[in-house]
């Protein structure tokens, strides 16, 4: 079981590793979530999706409630990524959702709950 709980929340761990995006053809988008989105497992909605996406990045919870992340993958991945993060986890609800663009980073290969 600790093993287990090292490997969900750890940020070291091999099989959390995506293979960098191709930076020509890539993306990279800060995301603000604004609504039900802390305490209600968002955090590790988001992780989940992303790493199932093979989308890199960071996400954290903000001191006003909402929830950022910056999100990096090719257009139509985010495109499908902020899909589902609009429909949620069944226990959070979005209420807005914005996000601007910002610079590739080259050679990121992780996704992870920043704290």
């Amino acid at each position: 079981m600790k093993n287990l709980l090292k490997n969900l929340f750890s940020r070291d761990n091999d099989f959390e590793n995506v293979e960098p995006v191709n930076v020509e053809n890539a993306v990279r988008l800060f995301v603000n979530v604004v609504g039900r989105v802390q305490g209600v497992g968002f955090r590790m909605f988001v992780r989940q999706t992303a790493l199932a996406m093979k989308v890199t990045g960071w996400v954290k919870n903000e001191s006003d409630g909402s929830v950022s992340m910056e999100i990096q993958a090719e257009p139509q991945v985010l495109d499908a990524l902020i899909e589902r993060l609009k429909k949620g986890n069944g226990f959070s609800k979005i209420l807005k959702l914005e996000s601007k663009s910002l610079e590739v980073e080259k050679g990121e290969r992780k996704f992870v709950i920043n704290y």
